[in-house]
């Protein structure tokens, strides 16, 4: 049996537009890693989708005097075509406004509170008596009581990633007014998060050597502490999952603990629609299957030590593996902001650019341990010097080369010199190299290997100059070229899970039928009372496998074009500057 691998996502809140920095942090990671394990043989399921009911969807539809579901019904669809785009390959990105859904937190709910790990208490809360309403978590900003960093929310400060109290926040304010809100009491139910920290340490103690040492020392820091109190899930608000319980009609169950159960529940619907409902359980109760959780680092405490505690505390399903979460990415040395308007949209880059460059550019400058800074000047210079000129020259002049001498076709080779057995080596030994890496969720270091090995080839062939060859040896030079193309068939392998796109043109040029990414399709999907939108992934005829080239000598190859496109300067200050007429 195949291994089993989910690869869970962060759910997006569907207020807005996706930017570069989701992409970098928490979106383009799961699909490389996800696209790997495909090529392994083994069986991925990658799920994710919209989180419909969180505040800042509120926030908006309040603003643009619109309901919360049409902020959805607006921005949902958008974020799916970007990613589609970009070729992120989810077996499901759905969204947690379905019935589907609903179930499954409801279940979860109600198990945690059979199970004593929730309970019903009073809490003080924050009321603005000018807006006469109760205000929920992102509806309030103060000073943080950890850190003192401004700005903090009522759930949890961006500056040192603590969960928050909003009755906690230094001079809080409500977001709607400007006004300084009261403290009164309100009754509702929490998750019992103290009596889960002793469960939580002693699992983070257990085989975590794998992951990020930002993301484990945080964890541990925070346990060891023994600083988790109960944390209220529900709260005074219309738009939301009901509370499963009488009498409590006029709450909902609060948008942190629902989109946390998407996972199960993305895996659960996923099931259902391939009609096997009961599939879910070998990603979820089999014990050698594998969840790697892909966050940004403002996620990281709901995904070390809330998800894993409400999983502990339901029983029977399996805790996360691995949570490789991402620092942030900035954009020309500013920090991202909509707020500011300072952000790249992910469709609005896709309108100019391929989608490729950017994966490529998102990857090598990746946040996996500091926040990184995104340029133009270094997206321009990286597509052009090291896509177009190392990687992609090479593939397009040796292919050219072997359709306009060798008949169109890969062509029959004699004896391999030390020079031709030392590519053909260090190309095979890149997959276990590469593949090491990618194990370890380490992308950066991976497509670093990976160019490296382009480079070699590039190396190989100055020195052997197949151009001069055939001039005077005919068969050295069918021999070269031969090596050559073996040595880009491997590279192809290579790069497919950061640039999918272009391996699967080449893997056509080098004359190989079928599909080595798969394909996406937006479908639209029926509950018994509601329809929605949703990405999937079609891997039913990939072929390829994560393995060093056996292109057969006398293959037909197709004519091949570029397969990237050299970027005028000109864009450096031309996108510079339509960012600065945006922002605020």
């Amino acid at each position: 049996m195949s291994e089993k691998i989910l690869v869970a996502v962060a759910w997006p809140y569907a207020n807005g537009r996706v930017h570069l920095g989701h992409i970098a942090g928490a979106y383009l990671p799961p699909d490389i890693f996800a696209r790997y394990q495909r090529l392994r043989g083994r069986d991925v399921l990658m799920v994710s989708g919209s989180d419909t009911h969180g505040t800042p969807i509120t926030i908006r539809a309040e603003e643009e005097g619109i309901t919360p579901r049409e902020v959805v019904d607006r921005y949902h669809p958008e974020n799916i075509e970007a990613f589609r785009q970009l070729g992120l390959t989810f077996d499901l990105f759905t969204e947690t406004d379905t019935e589907n859904h609903w179930a499954v937190t409801q279940d979860m709910f109600l198990r945690l509170l059979e199970n004593q790990y929730i309970y019903r208490d009073t809490m003080l809360a924050l009321y603005c008596p000018y807006c006469d309403r109760w205000l929920p978590d992102r509806y309030v900003e103060g000073t943080c009581p950890h850190c003192g960093a401004p700005g903090a929310r009522g759930d949890q400060c961006d500056a040192c990633q603590r969960t928050i109290d909003a009755t906690q926040l230094i001079a809080p304010r409500c977001t709607l007014c400007g006004n300084t809100p009261q403290v009164r009491e309100t009754e509702h139910f929490f998750l019992d998060l103290g009596r889960l920290n002793k469960p939580l340490l002693d699992w983070v103690r257990t085989d975590k050597e794998h992951w990020r040492p930002n993301v484990l020392n945080f964890t541990l820091n925070v346990l060891e502490s023994g600083e988790l109190r109960g944390r209220p899930i529900t709260r005074d608000i219309k738009w939301g999952i009901p509370v499963p319980v009488e009498g409590y009609e006029d709450k909902r169950i609060y948008v942190w603990f629902d989109a946390v159960i998407g996972y199960l529940a993305a895996t659960k619907e996923w099931a259902k629609i391939t009609g096997q409902p009961e599939a879910w359980r070998e990603w979820w109760q089999n014990p050698e299957a594998r969840s790697y959780y892909f966050i940004g680092k403002d996620n990281i405490p709901f995904h070390t030590m809330i998800w894993p505690g409400m999983l502990i505390g339901y029983g029977g399903l399996n805790l996360p593996y691995d949570v490789p979460a991402n620092e942030y990415l900035n954009v020309e040395g500013r920090k991202l902001s909509k707020s500011r308007r300072w952000f790249i949209e992910a469709l609005d880059f896709l309108t100019r650019y391929d989608p490729d460059p950017l994966r490529y550019m998102l990857t090598i400058n990746a946040p996996e341990r500091t926040d990184v800074n995104f340029t133009w000047e270094e997206f321009l210079r990286r597509n052009n010097d090291e896509l177009v000129a190392t990687w992609g020259n090479l593939a397009n002049r040796m292919l050219t080369f072997a359709y306009k001498n060798f008949d169109k076709r890969v062509p029959e080779p004699g004896e391999l010199d030390a020079a031709d057995q030392a590519l053909l080596a260090q190309v095979s030994d890149a997959f276990q190299q590469v593949g090491d890496l990618l194990e370890e969720c380490k992308f950066k270091a991976a497509i670093s290997e990976v160019m490296a090995v382009a480079h070699a080839a590039n190396r190989y062939l100055d020195e052997k100059a197949p151009w001069f060859q055939i001039q005077e040896d005919r068969a050295r030079a069918a021999t070269t070229v031969y090596v050559i193309l073996r040595a880009i068939d491997s590279l192809k392998i290579l790069f497919t899970p950061f640039l999918p796109f272009t391996c699967q043109r080449l893997h056509e040029y080098l004359g190989y039928e079928g599909s080595i990414i798969g394909r996406l399709y937006v479908d639209t999907l029926a509950e018994e009372h509601k329809t929605h939108v949703a990405l999937r992934y079609d891997a039913d005829d990939l072929v390829g496998e994560w393995a060093p080239s056996q292109l057969p000598a006398g293959q037909v190859l197709r004519k091949p074009k570029p397969l990237f496109k050299k970027l005028d300067e000109s864009i450096v200050e031309e996108e510079i500057a339509r960012m600065q007429e945006r922002a605020v």
